[in-house]
């Protein structure tokens, strides 16, 4: 009989001791978060979720800051166009969400979308257009099952790149190419050029590139590139021809063809195709 207390005691101290190593491990993760070193605090939040048993009261924060800490390196990465990183953790960061939807309100939820066009923006930056198309057919599932929240609901950001201290955002709505091209003006897709500060963060709309339908019903083609101004000076705007796509738009080629307009390539004699990846 002594035996056994004496191994119950032993149990509960053990346990005791794991949970208060445990809540000082939370206590230092949440220093490091507060002074801003992120990569610190994800190792230990992550090492937290990992061992921590669900049923321990701890466990739901530190899944939280887990998830607060892997966004933020995620954007810290695609902001730097390190898409490589940003990838490895946007896909880690959705799996770390999805896990946390049961702890937690609805607003913890409007992650999973948020970080789900982040993903797209990492493979669109890897150059794996079929992949970015995959996670582009989830949030239009989304969309059809009016799961999106607000600041997704009609668009979503898709691409991002830097190009002589400007910022190129892409966007794409949701909404399919009208059967009346007389009715309306329509763009599916627009890439929006910004200046930067010192920080490299956007400044001032210098022009976007609108992705517009074409009104002309027979033709071969369904959308036009045109270039329309905003604060830029010397620059020319307007339609440019050279630049036309199908409904079903190739976007690697969009893609392309953005970055060879901004060195310059207007209107090219030929048109650089986009060399297919195996």
């Amino acid at each position: 009989m002594k035996k056994a207390i004496i191994l119950i005691l032993i149990f509960f101290s053990t346990k005791a001791i794991s949970q208060t190593n445990s809540l000082s491990e939370f206590q230092k993760a949440e220093i490091l978060l507060r002074t801003n070193n992120i990569d610190s605090a994800y190792f230990k939040f992550k090492h937290l979720e990992k061992n921590l048993p669900k049923t321990d009261t701890l466990y739901s924060y530190a899944l939280f800051y887990y998830t607060v800490t892997i966004t933020e390196l995620e954007k810290e990465n695609r902001l730097k166009e390190k898409f490589d990183k940003s990838l490895s953790f946007g896909l880690e960061a959705y799996e770390t969400i999805e896990k946390g939807i049961q702890y937690f309100d609805s607003d913890y939820k409007k992650r999973k979308y948020f970080i789900m066009k982040n993903i797209i923006v990492s493979y669109f930056g890897l150059g794996n257009f079929s992949e970015g198309k995959k996670w582009k057919e989830k949030l239009y599932l989304a969309k059809a099952n009016n799961e999106l929240p607000e600041g997704l609901v009609d668009c979503f950001n898709f691409d991002y790149f830097t190009y002589e201290n400007k910022n190129i955002w892409g966007y794409e709505w949701f909404a399919e190419l009208p059967k009346d091209r007389f009715g309306s003006s329509f763009s599916k897709v627009v890439y929006y050029v910004y200046s930067t500060d010192e920080n490299g963060n956007d400044k001032d709309q210098l022009y976007r590139f609108q992705v517009l339908m074409f009104h002309a019903s027979n033709s071969s083609f369904d959308y036009v590139l045109t270039k329309r101004l905003e604060t830029a000076k010397n620059e020319t705007s307007g339609t440019l021809y050279k630049y036309t796509y199908n409904e079903n738009i190739d976007f690697g080629q969009l893609q392309l063809d953005i970055k060879e307009i901004l060195k310059g390539n207007i209107n090219p004699e030929k048109r650089k195709q986009l060399e297919t990846k195996n």
